[in-house]
């Protein structure tokens, strides 16, 4: 499984396997936010399972990623690291998708999004938040959240 911590709570990467769920759930992981348009959730046999959440999005400048996905995406988030626990965001190959997520996570929880994108990219070295069809979604996520909730 190739991923990077980007905080204490959140990490991005490409689409876990089966078998990486264990991993996951050792880095304390309690949510996968999965942003692939095709391939969904693998299956996680554990007795109990991870939550997943299955945000259907396109990695293409034709299909921008939604606001309302992304919102969805950031409470959900917010719910389990204010509960203890540990998010894993993902695409195909954690560099737009997964990337924009996972950035507009660290936006829910106050960073400013340019010190968001900034973080992401230094972490993860195949990330592009910067990517000319992710970076103004990301943008309207932080306006629309901060109007939303009052920042």
């Amino acid at each position: 499984m190739n991923f990077s911590p980007i905080t204490d709570d959140l990490f991005i990467g490409t689409t876990p396997a089966s078998e990486d769920y264990d991993q996951l759930r050792d880095l304390g992981v309690r949510l996968v936010i999965n942003m692939r348009f095709s391939l969904g959730p693998r299956p996680d046999s554990h007795q109990t399972p991870m939550q997943t959440l299955w945000l259907r999005s396109l990695d293409s400048p034709f299909f921008l990623i939604s606001i309302r996905k992304l919102m969805q995406g950031a409470h959900a988030a917010l719910n389990v690291i204010q509960d203890g626990g540990k998010v894993y965001t993902h695409c195909a190959y954690g560099r737009h998708r997964g990337v924009a997520m996972g950035t507009c996570v660290l936006v829910a929880q106050g960073m400013h999004p340019l010190d968001a994108m900034d973080l992401v990219a230094e972490r993860r070295a195949v990330a592009d938040p910067y990517a000319f069809y992710i970076r103004p979604r990301i943008l309207k996520f932080a306006k629309e959240w901060a109007a939303i909730h009052k920042l």
